[in-house]
């Protein structure tokens, strides 16, 4: 018998940070009680409507649904719950919450106002508010009691007998005041009550748990008092339980079914709905897509396909394939209604071409078309590389097509903008999607509101092992880690913290927007779902997240910002001012010096292909076709990995190549006997046991999830499709075993070769043209300085000079010109790259355009003064000046840096009151020119820095070193240390060999120190070597030891112990020493090849700078054709600022190391 009462105010965990109550458990708890409804009414949205409608449903009970809103009158805000009758309602509803959210001021609380309430009233039953901030029980509770009658007489007006008072009865005092009022507002205007319970948490248990949830949510702690606090009577009450705290007022209980059975509307699954596509011809989409199509293939076909050698029966020959799987898959697409999503995609792709905007080859499944490659939305053609259509659009298991288009990182918001122009900004929208609690953040977020010490808490979290693929739930932790078990036995704190976040864990927490899903309504959108605003962003955001929006009928489109693109597009733009086109579609993907690029390793910057163990593997494949870049990026993966190595030795020795069957031989030829792809899994399933390409990726997909049941049918229809193929059936079973254990981790080759054309496309550009390739590369990564400092030290290997920032020839980003100054041609001359004055710290990107834009607008800035008077107003604050001179980007027009800095405030002053002047028209009054002007500067001399100061300025300013590292001077003599440096250590960690003890040489860049639970000192410092940074932990005994060190400028020599932990690997310092000590200590020494006895006094002063040491020093010169070997009196110390300010001496020929 169902029970008597109906819970209408349901907060669920979408109420985010509010209510502890999972969709699945409520449902459960609410089935379990008989109880024949519920309402959802998540406080102002509806993130779970549809979530929570099929929940109920599926066990038998009806879902209401409702939201709880903010109302606005004259007299100020308060909540009410709004239950959906009918559709009608259910569109009134969601369009009231999508104009609370997406038109309220930032940081107050979507509300909407009365107004727009009555106008969409129809449909809609009102609950009148509680009394913590209801609309009507908040002035019932605090005296009022005219406000709430005049807004009770208000909703009455516009609901027509749709209105009920609220009673609840959670154990407040303000419950107490509130209620005779309100009983007696519904006798005088003769309006119904209605009981509720506010419901936040399943159990009188989770009373706790759901404060901590608060307090997380709120920024507040459990021990505070002045804070948003529910009571313990917040749970999901039993219809009994409310029926016996509501027995002096039964109608308030029967009220609550009676609305119910008012309630007749759940929010719908829907059948896909796209915008219809008009085309100028007037076609239907149909036939629309079957002509774009055909015009496609021809012009592909032409361009790529055929050759100028071909006659026209060939080229018929040729054509055949290509036209019949374009009628094949013209023939699915229609039959399953998706042609419109063809043409939608299409259209936005072409738009952004023609814009010039980079967009990539395809990604994912969609590049198996023939129709996408025809209609340009992928460029791989499927033919030639073996692609399927049925791993996209499979004709016997109906789904949504699904392309995913990566469009250059900078302009995607271009195109989102025509998609929102071309069908209606309402009709277009971002999708929802929600950070949850997980383990560790559980246990810190509880631990804070807790105020446990930080440390402790710190440290109970990082028993959870690291995974973040997949991540380890802290049920899971107290299984496999004995030192949390033992943390929770041993501490009753701890345990009440493991056992809150255990409760905890998993909730949604904070919502934001995905990073690429898109959809496209035939209508305003909020007339199928409800919108939501994210602050971070422009566009309405879908308020159910990705797997509830399709279910509700939205198609999404994913598009996604590619960086590589827009490096590919840089470098591209760099080349043509050499007056070479390059049409990235049409470059040889058999070229030679690409494919020795990638054997030897030299990947970094090309995509997919650049880190440690990418390379190792690369070195050993020696790739030598595209379709050997397609495998590496399929297999370079936690599973097929093992594979790698029998790939890479059969490649080299086909002798090792085997096949189950010789029918599998073509299917897998190409991956020499072994299988990668998940299209092979079809492939090997149509040739030896019948299957169509399409019942193949059925069983493919059965293979994935692993499921007995389906299993077992597809090894029998296997078997039996083998033996009538003359297989055996124990072979036959074999096979699909083997297959079996495959399907997991295969790789879907669509995706793998869409990725490996990007990748050569990369590679291809820096192979051929380094200098642009690199410099776009750094353009793209100006803010990060840590790749920044990569790249220079490949440039370095290279030969390829970086001309430091200069404000009179760099731009906001990098660029490539001339090795010259004395020429801007680009043509024949040998290039470099020009650094970025936008890189340089805290200057800002676009302060530094409109700086060259007042460059360029006349000529170059010929003395301070000139650049005084033409800097901008917003590139003319401390900071930025302070970073340009440290940079060196004002040495064109003064040399000496540290009497810039000395005199900046004086120069910005001077820039101010030209400035003032210029403004009222008062500069230049006499005429005078800024040559002479720039005399009138006084500055107050000082000193110029030494080289290794005037470095670390340049690194402050830059995070980098630039023109010279204090590494450099060193030579081998690092090597002779067994010094590692940062990015070779990276490589091995990535490889998989860690070495447990290793030397690192760098100088400081950072320090922070910190105090141990314990009162002991520790340090986290950062250093950097010529190749990248590296940060080592110094305890207290190695910080104590060296603390004069780490507060030395000079480089040092840092032995460390290696520990790789869940969170990744940590360098601990075991020894300090400053690294001049660790080469003079060597005995090491230098030659110098000299021509003559001019500099010998130089490198006597130079030599007696360091004073002595262990190092001998000797003169290599030549006398009547003999070469001469004279070693110095003495031993010196010798510095690698020494080295360095040798060979700097006029008549040094060559400064070597012995």
């Amino acid at each position: 018998m169902p029970a008597n009462f109906v819970h209408l105010r349901l907060h669920t965990a979408y109420s985010l940070a509010e209510s502890t109550l999972r969709i699945k458990n409520l449902a459960r708890l609410v089935a379990e009680d008989k109880q024949p409804a519920a309402a959802i009414t998540d406080t102002n949205n509806m993130f779970g409507a549809l979530e929570f409608s099929q929940s109920m449903a599926n066990l038998g009970v009806q879902p209401i649904m409702g939201a709880q809103l903010n109302i606005s009158d004259n007299q100020g805000v308060g909540e009410v719950v709004l239950l959906a009758q009918n559709e009608t309602g259910y569109v009134n509803l969601s369009h009231l919450l999508s104009d609370a959210l997406l038109n309220s001021e930032a940081n107050t609380d979507p509300q909407c106002s009365f107004e727009a309430l009555a106008a969409r009233a129809e449909g809609l039953i009102l609950l009148s508010g509680g009394v913590m901030d209801g609309f009507v029980g908040l002035p019932a509770s605090d005296g009022r009691q005219a406000l709430a009658k005049a807004r009770l007489e208000s909703l009455h007006s516009i609901m027509q007998g749709r209105v009920y008072i609220e009673l609840q009865r959670h154990g407040l005092g303000a419950e107490q005041v509130a209620e005779p009022i309100l009983v007696e507002l519904a006798d005088k205007l003769d309006l119904p009550l209605v009981a509720t319970n506010d419901c936040r948490f399943d159990t009188p248990k989770m009373a706790g748990p759901h404060d901590a949830l608060v307090c997380v949510g709120t920024g507040r702690k459990v021990s505070e008092d002045n804070r948003l606090k529910y009571s313990p009577n917040h749970y999901f009450k039993s219809a009994k339980q409310m029926t016996d705290l509501f027995i002096d007022i039964p109608e308030a209980i029967t009220n609550s079914v009676i609305i119910a059975k008012r309630c007749s509307y759940m929010s719908p699954e829907r059948a896909p709905i796209l915008p219809p596509f008009t085309s100028k011809t007037g076609n239907t989409e149909d036939v629309e897509l079957a002509r774009q199509a055909e015009t496609g293939l021809a012009m592909r076909l032409e361009r790529h396909v055929y050759n100028d050698n071909m006659d026209a029966a060939t080229k018929i020959e040729i054509a055949k394939p290509y036209q019949d799987r374009l009628a094949f898959e013209l023939g699915v697409i229609n039959q399953m209604g998706f042609p419109g999503y063809f043409l939608i995609v299409a259209d936005f792709i072409q738009w952004a071409k023609n814009a010039n905007i980079p967009v990539g080859p395809g990604r994912g499944s969609g590049a198996g078309s023939v129709v996408a490659w025809s209609l340009s939305i992928t460029d791989l053609d499927p033919l030639r590389w073996g692609l399927l259509f049925e791993r996209f659009l499979n004709p016997e298991r109906v789904s949504m097509p699904d392309f995913d288009i990566d469009f250059c990182q900078d302009r995607r918001d271009e195109v989102i903008t025509y998609v929102q122009e071309k069908y209606g900004k309402d009709r277009v929208a971002q999708i929802i999607t929600f950070g949850s609690l997980q383990a560790r953040a559980a246990l810190r977020d509880v631990g804070r509101v807790l105020e446990m010490p930080y440390g402790q808490v710190d440290r109970i979290a990082k028993l959870i092992p690291n995974n973040p693929a997949n991540p380890t739930t802290i049920a899971q932790a107290l299984e496999s880690e004995a030192d949390l078990r033992a943390e929770r036995n041993q501490d009753e704190q701890v345990a009440d913290l493991i056992d809150m976040s255990l409760s905890l864990e998993g909730l949604y927490r904070h919502a934001s927007t995905h990073a690429a899903g898109l959809v496209i309504g035939d209508r305003p959108l909020a007339d199928l779902v409800p919108l939501y605003r994210d602050p971070r962003s422009d566009m309405p955001v879908t308020q159910f997240n990705m797997k509830w929006v399709e279910k509700a009928g939205l198609v999404k489109f994913d598009f996604l910002g590619l960086k590589t693109l827009t490096v590919l597009q840089r470098a591209v733009e760099f080349i043509a001012q050499r007056g070479i086109d390059i049409d990235l579609e049409a470059i040889p993907l058999d070229d030679a010096k690409t494919f020795e690029m990638l054997s030897a390793g030299d990947t970094g910057g090309v995509f997919q292909l650049e880190s440690a163990g990418m390379r190792d593997v690369l070195r050993g494949l020696k790739p030598d076709r595209f379709e050997d870049i397609i495998a590496v990026v399929a297999l370079y993966r936690p599973g097929p990995m093992e594979n790698i190595p029998d790939y890479v030795a059969r490649k080299h020795d086909p002798s090792q190549i085997t096949y189950m069957h010789p029918d599998l031989e073509p299917v897998l030829k190409e991956t020499y006997g072994i299988m990668i792809y998940q299209e092979q899994v079809q492939q090997a399933a149509q040739v030896l046991a019948g299957y169509t390409l399409g019942a193949a990726d059925i069983l493919r997909r059965a293979m994935g999830k692993k499921i007995k049941a389906e299993m077992d049918d597809q090894r029998a229809t296997f078997v039996n499709g083998a033996v009538d193929n003359q297989i055996s059936e124990k072979l036959a079973s074999d096979i699909f075993d083997t297959i079996a254990a495959f399907a997991g981790y295969g790789f879907n080759k669509s995706h793998a070769a869409a990725y490996a054309l990007v990748s050569y496309q990369t590679a291809y550009l820096k192979a051929n043209y380094p200098v642009e390739f690199l410099a776009a590369s750094m353009a793209l990564d100006a803010g990060n300085t840590e790749k920044l400092a990569v790249f220079r030290q490949e440039c370095q290997q290279k030969g390829i000079t970086i001309k430091p920032p200069c404000v009179n020839y760099s731009f906001a980003s990098f660029r490539v010109e001339p090795v010259s100054d004395t020429t801007n041609d680009t043509a024949d001359n040998p290039l470099a790259i020009r650094y970025a004055l936008g890189a340089i710290k805290n200057v800002g990107a676009e302060a530094m355009a409109r700086l060259t834009e007042k460059r360029d607008s006349g000529t170059k800035f010929k003395n301070m003064m000139d650049f005084l008077e033409r800097l901008p107003r917003d590139a003319s604050n401390r900071r930025q000046m302070e970073n340009l001179v440290r940079a060196g980007a004002l040495d064109c027009l003064h040399e000496n840096r540290h009497e810039l800095l000395k005199n900046i405030d004086y120069l910005l002053a001077h820039a101010e009151t030209m400035r003032r002047d210029k403004e009222s028209n008062q500069n230049n009054l006499f005429g005078e020119d800024t040559d002479s002007m720039a005399s009138s500067l006084r500055l107050t001399p000082c000193e110029d820095w030494v080289a290794m100061d005037r470095l670390k300025e340049e690194f402050d300013a830059l995070g980098l070193y630039l023109s010279a590292h204090p590494l450099d001077g060193y030579g081998n003599q690092l090597e002779k240390l067994r010094i590692i440096t940062a990015s070779e250590l990276n490589r091995q960690i990535e490889a998989g060999r860690p070495p447990q003890r290793v030397n690192l040489a760098g100088s400081i860049t950072g320090k922070q120190v910190r105090v141990s639970q314990r009162g002991n000192k520790f340090a986290f410092v950062q250093f950097t070597d010529q190749t990248g940074v590296f940060e080592t932990t110094f305890f207290s005994d190695v910080l104590s030891e060296s603390s004069d060190l780490l507060n030395d400028d000079k480089p040092l020599l840092v032995s460390a112990n290696l520990k790789v932990e869940d969170n990744g690997p940590r360098l601990l310092a075991a020894r300090v020493q400053l690294l001049d000590d660790a080469v003079a200590a060597w005995h090491g020494g230098v030659g110098l090849w000299i021509r003559d006895d001019k500099p010998l006094e130089q490198i006597k002063s130079v030599l007696r700078d360091d004073g002595p040491g262990k190092a001998e020093v000797k003169l290599h010169f030549t006398v009547d054709g003999h070469d001469v070997r004279v070693a110095l009196a003495g031993r010196f110390k010798l510095s690698g600022e020494l080295r360095q300010n040798l060979r700097r001496i006029p008549g040094i020929l060559e400064v070597r190391e012995l």
